[in-house]
C-alpha cells in the first residue's frame, strides 16, 4: 500500500477538552492546539464533549476529510473520571454500548447529534495525569506569587 514515508499524513490529532458557557477552558485548548501544530507534522483538531463547539464527532469527520486513516484522541484532562471513562468512549463508540448508565447526563451539545463518519482506526490514550512537567508549571506558579 503505502510507504512508510507517507504515513504520518495519515495520522490525525484530536485534543478533546469538556466545554464549558464560560470562554476560559476553549480558549487554553484552542491554544495548546495552536502550540502542538507548530510542532507537529500532521493536523491536530480540537473537539469538545459539551457546549463549546466543535463536538468530538464534528472534529473526528474533519480529520477524515483531511484524508487521516487513524485518529490519536488524547482527552486534555489531568486525571481519570466519568468522562474520561465513560462519556468520551461512548461518544467515540469505543464502548460497545456498554455501561453508560452511570445517572451522569450530559447533553453532549445543543445541536442535533452529528454521526462520526470515519471508518480508520481511533487510539484513545490516558488523560495527562501526574507528569513532572506539570509539576515544573505548579512551581513556576508558586514562585511567581513569592516575588
Amino acid at each position: 500500500m503505502d510507504s512508510s514515508l507517507n504515513s504520518k499524513n495519515k495520522i490525525g490529532v484530536l485534543l478533546v477538552g469538556h466545554g464549558s458557557r464560560l470562554p476560559y477552558g476553549e480558549e487554553v485548548i484552542n491554544q495548546i492546539a495552536e502550540i502542538y501544530r507548530q510542532k507537529a507534522d500532521y493536523p491536530i483538531m480540537v473537539g469538545f464533549m459539551n457546549m463549546n463547539k466543535p463536538s468530538i464527532p464534528k472534529a473526528i469527520n474533519e480529520l477524515s476529510k483531511n484524508g487521516v486513516e487513524k485518529i490519536i484522541v488524547t482527552p486534555v484532562f489531568l486525571a481519570h473520571g466519568v468522562h474520561t471513562k465513560q462519556d468520551i468512549p461512548h461518544i467515540l463508540g469505543l464502548d460497545n454500548g456498554s455501561e453508560h448508565g452511570h445517572g451522569h447526563d450530559h447533553s453532549h451539545h445543543d445541536e442535533e447529534d452529528e454521526e462520526i463518519q470515519f471508518d480508520g482506526e481511533i487510539i484513545y490514550t490516558e488523560p495527562l495525569g501526574a507528569d513532572s512537567r506539570l509539576v515544573e508549571i505548579i512551581k513556576d506558579r508558586v514562585n511567581t506569587a513569592l516575588n
